[in-house]
């Protein structure tokens, strides 16, 4: 009877609810069921806890170590700032800089300008201090008989067998005689030396295309400048001018280097 228990249904049935229900039945979680909105603002609101977290931590490090980025960033627009004011006063400076150098060499180029003109106004003085003694010495009588002069002969190398000259032409006398026009011509004598030998040049010589520079034609005064060349190599001892009219020597003055 009790074998026949055993084998029955009821027999499988209580070991069934045994299993489940008793020892060596299986653990069961109960857990409160969510909406799965709820759950993603939890999941929201527990990341930006995270990262207010994690950034307050950040800047307490900074904090800590002397570092913030706020007061970093000022410090750099207030260099900006500086560097700005720096450069714009850079900027006037080399304005002030680049007008001062103009002016200086405005001032500069003037300087020099008036100090070639005090130097001509110089020369001129001397040379009117110069013609004065002159006319001065001719008005005295330091003429010949023609009533004519040569004076301030001035013989000046100027290389290769090149001179210049410069000489002052005179005209003195009655009232009668300077109003009459001297024409003439002016003649050079050069004593001229060749290594060992002297030799007498004469300008202009017979057919010089240039003898036109030697014709003279003045009434009181006459202040002739030219150049004649002897040659390279030679080297001129001594020059006589002469004031010829028709062929007649009227004055001679000579000069020697």
């Amino acid at each position: 009877m009790f074998g026949s228990f055993a084998s029955s249904r009821l027999a499988l049935t209580l070991r069934r609810l045994r299993g489940r229900f008793g020892i060596s039945a299986p653990r069961v979680a109960v857990r409160t069921h969510l909406p799965w909105y709820w759950r993603a603002l939890s999941v929201i609101v527990l990341a930006g806890a995270s990262l207010a977290l994690a950034g307050w931590i950040y800047d307490a490090g900074q904090r800590f170590a002397g570092f913030h980025q706020g007061a970093s960033e000022h410090e750099i627009a207030e260099m900006r700032a500086r560097i700005g004011q720096l450069e714009a006063e850079l900027e006037g400076a080399r304005k002030v800089a680049n007008a001062s150098e103009s002016r200086l060499r405005i001032e500069s180029t003037s300087q020099e300008r008036l100090a070639t003109q005090i130097k001509t106004l110089e020369e001129q003085n001397a040379l009117l201090k110069s013609d004065l003694a002159t006319f001065e010495s001719l008005a005295g009588g330091e003429t010949g008989s023609s009533g004519l002069a040569i004076s301030r002969l001035q013989i000046d190398p100027v290389g290769d067998g090149q001179y210049r000259y410069r000489l002052l032409l005179a005209q003195t006398g009655d009232k009668k005689d300077k109003d009459k026009e001297f024409k003439g011509m002016v003649q050079m004598l050069a004593t001229v030396q060749r290594g060992k030998e002297t030799a007498m040049i004469q300008f202009p010589a017979a057919g010089d295309p240039a003898a036109d520079q030697y014709q003279v034609n003045f009434r009181y005064f006459r202040r002739l400048e030219g150049s004649f060349n002897v040659g390279g190599g030679a080297r001129v001892l001594r020059v006589e001018v002469r004031l010829v009219q028709d062929g007649i020597v009227k004055a001679t003055q000579s000069i020697a280097l």
